[in-house]
């Protein structure tokens, strides 16, 4: 698995190259012909880098969805990701405070976001409470202002904090224009 990621996309199940496929081309369409994915040991989860901004890639995604909805057939969901470390509780901890400093101001709300593959030693409610002791800003469970989201892959973890509306799925996106373009 790349160790230097920017993006995680997921698809159906023995669909990962078909995804592979389909982000080189919507990167390449957008100007990174020399984005870089791979297969993860972890069934429908495809990681890559690309040299824009991953936030941006999700805001072009929304532009193509929303006027060529069909090449969106094997990615389901793009996840920006700014920060890269090893699975070690430690060392998530410090890599989300230092990005939650950097973004949220003192009045921002926040909800920290889990999501665990492949990886039995960490327990959820630990990491997420040694994460919230470092972060001084109000908690909000329901309606965050910002999301500090831990994506473990077995033995690294991609971190982001960002807004909820700053993850890309193509099922939200295809209903909330109006269309019904599956495979």
């Amino acid at each position: 698995m790349l160790n230097k990621f920017n993006l995680i996309a997921t698809t159906f199940r023995y669909r990962e190259f078909d995804a592979i496929d389909e982000m080189l081309d919507l990167l390449d369409d957008i100007g990174d012909s020399d984005a870089f994915f791979e297969v993860t040991n972890i069934s429908g989860l495809i990681t890559g880098n690309t040299r824009f901004d991953p936030f941006q890639v999700i805001e072009k995604f929304k532009d193509i969805v929303r006027s060529e909805d069909w090449r969106f057939r094997y990615v389901l969901r793009v996840i920006p990701i700014e920060s890269v470390t090893n699975s070690h509780p430690s060392e998530i901890a410090m890599a989300a405070s230092d990005l939650s400093k950097r973004k949220l101001s003192s009045s921002d709300s926040f909800k920290l976001s889990v999501e665990k593959r492949h990886n039995s030693s960490l327990r959820s409610l630990d990491l997420i409470r040694t994460i919230a002791k470092e972060i001084d800003n109000p908690v909000d469970l329901d309606a965050p202002s910002w999301i500090v989201l831990i994506e473990i892959l077995g033995n690294v973890t991609g971190i982001a904090v960002l807004q909820p509306d700053q993850i890309f799925n193509s099922t939200f996106e295809k209903r909330d224009i109006g269309t019904n373009s599956y495979m």
